[in-house]
């Protein structure tokens, strides 16, 4: 089952996801080499909580954070916890938060200090990746057009697109249909419509796209130990073009100013 939303029930949508975004800017501000990845996790619930919302991941499935924190090598999932971020690192934050009857869930993957080029291309593909990816969903594609937008592109760069975990519907749920692959072909898998709303979140590997599991039954790592990208905007399905609910807007305008 599908839901479509109202223009009403989006608007509302739309705060939820904001409120993620101004969550990432808030752990912008503080990321860094030394701190651990359980102090940026209580920054982002304190704040998120501040604003009358809760933490979407907080219990979710029996997830312990409010944040997925996944450094380097881990792809998704990461539990917050005494790990210290190092100088170099890569480092996926994806936060969801509930307010008002809908969640919010987006995605940013941080650089933080002096970190490898090669790393740093990754991340900037992968970010590319998604606004190609965005740009197809429109009233009348199909979700295979979303797939093959992100697969064509970040693997002309030899790069690995993983293919266990895949974006989502969003809405009442955190996780909604239709499932959003992030490979595909044009022209196939459920038709957009307008009034869907996804979570469409681009996992992009350095190396090869197969991922294992860690024993704590939530981390995801890459299978060669390579580095992983990830980002993810909640989008509405319009006609014409894709309407953007949630913002990197905060964290970049914190991230120009360090």
């Amino acid at each position: 089952m599908i839901y479509l939303k109202t223009d009403e029930e989006i608007e509302i949508q739309r705060q939820s996801s904001l409120l993620v975004g101004k969550t990432l800017a808030e752990i912008a501000k503080v990321i860094k080499p030394g701190i651990k990845t359980i102090e940026l996790d209580a920054i982002a619930e304190e704040f998120i909580r501040d604003h009358g919302a809760v933490p979407g991941f907080k219990g979710y499935g029996g997830f312990p954070g409010s944040l997925c924190i996944s450094v380097n090598d881990e792809v998704v999932h990461g539990i917050p916890g005494d790990r210290i971020i190092n100088d170099g690192d890569i480092v996926s934050i994806d936060c969801g938060t509930f307010m008002n009857g809908f969640y919010g869930d987006s995605a940013y993957t941080f650089a933080v200090g002096n970190v490898k080029e090669e790393y740093l291309l990754l991340l900037q593909r992968t970010k590319e990746s998604l606004y190609l990816a965005i740009d197809q969903a429109v009233a009348g594609k199909r979700i295979g057009d979303i797939g093959h937008a992100v697969q064509s592109y970040v693997e002309g760069f030899g790069y690995g697109v993983v293919r266990d975990l895949v974006g989502h519907g969003v809405g009442r749920n955190l996780h909604e249909k239709p499932e959003v692959p992030n490979y595909g072909r044009r022209g196939t898998g459920t038709k957009l419509k307008p009034g869907m709303t996804l979570a469409i979140e681009p996992m992009v590997n350095l190396g090869v796209k197969e991922v294992v599991q860690e024993n704590d039954g939530w981390t995801i790592k890459t299978a060669d130990a390579k580095p992983s990208a990830h980002f993810e905007h909640d989008v509405a399905v319009r006609n014409g073009k894709a309407d953007i609910l949630s913002t990197f807007d905060y964290i970049e305008e914190v991230l120009n100013k360090k």
